[in-house]
């Protein structure tokens, strides 16, 4: 049998692996060319599938489900994975991949809080891998996974965890997501090497445990980040146009896609422009083409988009720009989830989590919870300013995603399945 190893890890680059020996001992990183939207759902669903988001269907982190007129990000069911995956009949371990609830795999770890008919939430995680991995190492660090805290705590424990499940396993094919670089590379426009040191000590734990089982090790990333300094609201800009319907209430303004005439979801570097209304089509691209910031308006089918989830424009950020999610005219007016960690019910992705309004704030919100009050954790600032890094797009080879492998990698991420398929035979 064949063993091999994938390492997961975001935002690392050709230019980058130089500075992480472990990893880079391994062999040559060689840059290959991401789908666009160049994000993690999209990559890694076009890595497992070896299909393009037309045929896969993810089309970004998230999307506008028009049958129920709600967007939702950061779905975790495999089956919204339209294709075959190259773990499909093979003995895997999948750990914090994405897509990982309900996938058919012998043994995983994902994230999966519970949640209380109060609106409490507990976290923790599906450990489906027979390690009882919380007990071993202590409960999963979800606030250095996503959030103000975000940072090393979570990739090391991943790599824990995951190093454990192949030595007692032995699986033939071990995934590991090691998602460090992602924080402060978006809270920082300078890459600091201290990062790649410490994300490559955690890839050094795994790599260790597949040289014991004899596991080639493959080393990816899903895309590299860049320097931003420039947020675009299009959503504002549909709002002022009379596009996009909000509905005000005690929590805020709240977006009303089914109601609105077209709407932006943002997804880093690009935007899905949803159009109810095909009598504005021309308008809305015009208008898109005219504010600062987005390079261009195009069809999906120009991007290998074509798929029923998108958006009927797509809209590209300038090199130096992303796009924020806000609709509201005000901050007043901002719902209330704006100012807290709250992936799922925001309409876009918020860069502006990473970031914390006031330390003493979130002290007071957390005695609240343990008195166990009412409370509400509005400690995220209303200011994409903050944001300094960015992905989505194609950059420069040497600052966009790679691979490590042997045997002659591709150059594209439609053929890793392929790849995959002739390594593990």
């Amino acid at each position: 049998m064949n063993r091999v190893c994938i390492l997961n890890v975001v935002g690392l680059t050709p230019r980058l692996a130089a500075l992480a020996p472990r990893i880079s001992e391994r062999g040559n990183p060689l840059a290959w060319k991401s789908p666009i939207p160049a994000v993690t759902c999209t990559s890694q669903a076009t890595m497992l599938t070896g299909k393009m988001p037309r045929d896969h269907g993810i089309v970004g982190n998230g999307w506008y489900f028009r049958e129920t007129a709600e967007i939702r990000f950061w779905q975790q069911h495999n089956a919204l994975i339209q294709g075959d995956k190259f773990y499909d009949g093979v003995e895997t371990a999948k750990m914090f991949w994405w897509f990982n609830q309900s996938a058919p795999v012998r043994w995983s770890c994902t994230p999966k809080p519970h949640y209380g008919c109060d609106g409490s939430k507990a976290f923790d995680v599906l450990d489906f891998t027979d390690c009882n991995l919380t007990q071993k190492l202590g409960p999963f660090p979800f606030f250095a996974f996503w959030g103000p805290g975000a940072g090393l705590a979570s990739s090391k424990w991943i790599a824990e965890a995951t190093a454990m499940v192949m030595r007692k396993q032995k699986p033939q094919l071990s995934m590991v997501y090691l998602p460090h670089l992602d924080y402060d590379y978006q809270r920082f426009p300078d890459h600091d090497p201290q990062r790649v040191a410490e994300v490559d000590a955690c890839a050094g734990l795994v790599i260790d445990a597949a040289d014991e089982i004899g596991a080639e090790v493959v080393v990816v990333s899903e895309y590299g980040l860049v320097p931003v300094n420039k947020a675009v609201m299009i959503n504002q800009h549909l709002r002022r146009a009379g596009m996009l319907t909000v509905r005000n209430g005690p929590f805020g303004e709240m977006l009303m896609p089914g109601e609105s005439r077209a709407f932006a979801v943002v997804d880093h570097q690009l935007a899905h422009l949803y159009v109810n209304d095909p009598t504005v089509l021309g308008e809305v691209r015009k208008l898109l083409e005219s504010i600062d910031g987005i390079a261009s308006v195009v069809a999906p089918g120009d991007l290998q988009l074509d798929h029923p989830r998108s958006g009927e424009w797509i809209a590209l950020a300038e090199p130096d720009a992303w796009f924020a999610y806000y609709y509201w005219l005000d901050d007043s007016q901002a719902p209330d989830f704006a100012r807290c960690v709250d992936i799922h019910r925001k309409p876009g992705y918020d860069p502006c989590e990473l970031f914390m309004t006031s330390k003493v704030r979130a002290g007071i919100r957390l005695a609240q919870k343990k008195l166990g009050m009412r409370y509400k954790m509005d400690v995220i600032p209303l200011d994409p300013t903050l944001v300094r890094g960015s992905h989505g797009l194609h950059p420069a080879a040497e600052d966009g995603p790679m691979i490590l492998g042997p045997d002659s990698p591709p150059d594209q991420m439609a053929g890793f399945k392929d790849y995959l398929g002739r390594l593990l035979a």
